[in-house]
């Protein structure tokens, strides 16, 4: 029982300071008075200045904007989650040929999708109350209350989201074990593994509808804001500008705060289905089983540690504090989670356990497990620092962008395509060598713990990642309410080392879910009993291996085409606006278009359209497994995890890179090589950051998800699969070996 206690006091402990710590840094956000700078006596006398009134105006079109679009998209949510939900009963119940696993299973499925929900909505309801009150703080002297501000919204859902994840995943494993022996952990882990399909299911939702409801307004604003009538994107004169504040704010936050859950659950669940097929662990205990989340329990701590230096040792005061307070938070957060690793895994692990997985039996040790999360998490460094070397236009590979623009937009293209496919090289190599060392090191167990390793700082991970879209909100509201320049100034310095912060943060997910894929993926066939490994060369497993890797850019197509079809319409209500009413472009006007009416059309985008990719992706295992067997199932997800994370990883670098080379020409002045704003150097410039928005912001981070997705779906239906012609499928296919 000691260890039992020991495990359940950090992990319970941790997750209660994570959310205490969120709380408080709320509480900190919400002492910021909603008051422009020098109109503090609006406040008390009920007659607000012009640029209070103005700025709570603006803030109170994007909250309900937000709440509107969310409140929507999570009823669809909660429509499918009873639909799926009975699905995953009757098929878990059917193929385990007990109503009690089915029963399980369904309620972990539902408590994931729920968490998820929950993650996602208190992501936007924070990033919308912090955004203006970033830009208030712009309004100071120096960058330092502006960037706090932004830095807590992100800790907010960074702490609260990780903290749920776990404590949720552990009270419904605590209530499990009261129906399962210990005998019997093997199959209370395949029945928790309902929480991650849960998680990931509402992420792929919130991923693809947000994406396309953010780039559905971005692309409308930029192309008819800057390109044809010279106007920034957050002009108040430019219709689309409060969509695309929203589309910010769901997308970019919301989005990807479930998405990240989602990994962080099922990276969980995979590590603990393949763990409870261990003896020596299970005889090991409590403590020794919930090992994964002991580590992300521990991480939590470690990132709370981490956060006093951006907010209290190293205070950011300057323009070039920016990037490395952040860059910060990644270094020190990855060095300090190693030695704490090491004690967790020397004091909870057996001195020596065996695992029988696809390749054979492994004897591992934990100092091994120490290993394998440890390469996961300097490997996460790696990857995210690659990120950013060729997303920031700090660096030779974006400034290289920005120069190609001065012979159009061909150029630029080209460019940025190149950037993107080169950049897939370091992070791939990378990816390659945790999946080597942890897998010969704790076999499929050891892959799940990398990327348990690499998620591990999570919190940290999503406090730069949503800092970013609340830094490019505040930026919007200081120009809708035409603050002084210097704040714009200041949010678009805080915004441009945000969006390669954001760019770092989709590495991390992408790369983390290619570990979780194939942790997954472990899983799947460790479940089915697969000890000789699968053959690829099969006829049957290599057809599907070929499907698979079809399947990301099938996914991304659609995709891509929602985004372009709801932009195309974004353009056409924007013109036709500014067509009716020539005013609106007058520099002084103080008329203001229907912002409502483009609202609607990225809700009505967002709510369409992301159902057929969510479909495809579920539907996929499905169908192969229902139809083919499990074999079929194994090439799918390996073509799937091979192509998507190649994809992916050159999508969102290429995004960002066009994004920062297009900041970096607007940073320029009349007189440099660049020309800066309003030039043809930035409309080629701005041209591709257009292209580059879907790719960034709905396709390339979405398809994290589909390597997940499919993964977890077939995980939790492997029973199911197997109970049709012995894993054999309808047509009843004979694998030959």
């Amino acid at each position: 029982m000691g260890l039992e206690t020991d495990a359940t006091s950090l992990i319970i402990g941790s997750v209660a300071i994570g959310l205490v710590w969120a709380a408080s840094q709320f509480v900190l956000i919400n002492n910021i008075k909603l008051v422009s700078s020098g109109e503090e006596r609006g406040l008390t006398s009920g007659n607000d200045g012009v640029q209070t009134a103005k700025l709570r105006e603006i803030y109170q079109a994007i909250k309900d904007g937000a709440d509107a679009f969310l409140n929507a998209e999570y009823t669809i949510c909660l429509v499918f989650i009873i639909v799926f939900g009975a699905a995953v009963f009757f098929l878990i119940s059917i193929g385990q040929g007990s109503w009690l696993q089915g029963m399980f299973t369904t309620i972990a499925f539902v408590l994931g999708a729920l968490t998820s929900i929950l993650s996602g909505w208190i992501g936007m309801k924070v990033a919308v109350h912090s955004n203006v009150r970033t830009t208030i703080g712009a309004q100071q002297g120096g960058y330092k209350a502006a960037f706090n501000c932004a830095f807590r919204a992100g800790a907010v859902m960074g702490f609260a989201l990780t903290s749920m994840a776990v404590l949720v995943l552990y009270i419904a494993l605590y209530v499990y074990r009261q129906y399962f022996p210990e005998t019997q952990w093997d199959i209370m882990m395949d029945c928790i593994s309902g929480y991650g399909l849960g998680g990931s299911s509402i992420a792929m939702f919130g991923r693809v509808g947000g994406g396309i409801y953010t780039k559905a307004a971005d692309v409308g604003a930029d192309l008819v804001g800057k390109v044809v009538h010279g106007i920034p994107e957050d002009d108040p004169r430019n219709p689309a500008t409060i969509a695309d504040n929203v589309g910010d704010n769901v997308g970019d936050v919301a989005g990807m705060g479930a998405d990240l859950f989602g990994s962080y659950a099922e990276s969980t669940c995979a590590a603990l289905v393949i763990a409870a097929t261990c003896p020596d662990l299970v005889a090991g205990g409590w403590g020794a089983m919930v090992f994964p989340m002991e580590v992300s329990a521990a991480g939590i701590l470690v990132c709370l540690v981490s956060s006093f230096l951006a907010t209290h040792i190293r205070p950011v005061h300057t323009e070039p504090d920016i990037e490395s307070a952040l860059k910060l938070q990644l270094i020190v957060t990855t060095i300090l989670i190693i030695p704490v690793t090491w004690m967790i895994a020397h004091h909870f692990l057996p001195a020596e356990f065996v695992i029988s997985g696809v390749s054979g039996v492994v004897t591992s040790t934990p100092y091994s497990a120490f290993v394998c999360v440890s390469s996961g998490a300097v490997g996460g460094l790696v990857i995210g620092l690659i990120t950013e070397y060729y997303t920031s236009h700090s660096y030779a590979p974006v400034r290289e962008v920005a120069l190609s623009c001065k012979t159009g937009s061909a150029t630029n293209i080209i460019y940025g395509l190149s950037l993107g496919y080169k950049s897939v090289i370091i992070p791939v190599f990378v990816l390659a060598a945790i999946i080597y060392t942890s897998f010969g090191m704790c076999e499929t167990y050891g892959v799940a713990l990398a990327a348990i390793g690499m998620l591990s700082t999570l919190a940290t991970g999503l406090t730069i990642d949503a800092y970013g879209p609340v830094c490019d909100n505040a930026g919007g509201i200081a120009e809708m309410c035409q603050l002084a320049p210097s704040v714009r100034e200041k949010t678009d310095a805080l915004d441009a080392a945000g969006n390669t912060t954001a760019a770092v943060g989709k590495g991390f997910a992408i790369g983390s879910a290619a570990l979780v894929s194939l942790a997954l993926y472990g899983a799947f066939v460790t479940r089915l009993g697969i000890t000789d490994g699968v053959n690829i060369l099969e006829p049957l497993t290599f057809s599907f291996l070929l499907i698979g890797a079809m399947l990301p850019y099938w996914f991304s197509a659609m995709t891509m085409k929602a985004v372009g079809t709801a932009a195309m319409e974004m353009v056409q209500e924007v013109q036709q606006q500014f067509e009716a009413n020539p005013r609106l472009l007058d520099e002084d006007t103080t008329e203001r278009p229907d912002y409502q009416r483009c609202i609607a059309i990225s809700t009505r985008a967002a709510l369409k359209y992301m159902l057929p990719p969510g479909a495809l992706v579920m539907l996929a295992p499905l169908v192969a497994g229902t139809l083919f067997g499990v074999y079929a199932v194994c090439g799918l997800l390996t073509g799937g995890m091979a192509s998507g994370v190649q994809v992916a990883i050159s999508m969102s670098n290429t995004g960002g890179a066009w994004d920062n080379a297009k900041k970096y020409v607007e940073k320029a002045t009349p007189e440099s090589e660049l020309r800066g704003k309003g030039s043809d150097i930035h409309k080629a410039a701005v041209v591709g950051d257009t292209v580059g928005d879907p790719l960034k912001d709905t396709s390339g981070p979405s398809l994290n998800i589909l390597m997940k997705l499919s993964a977890i779906v077939s995980l939790v239906f492997a029973e199911y699969f197997m109970a049709i012609n012995d894993g054999h499928g309808l047509f009843n296919v004979t694998y030959q070996s």
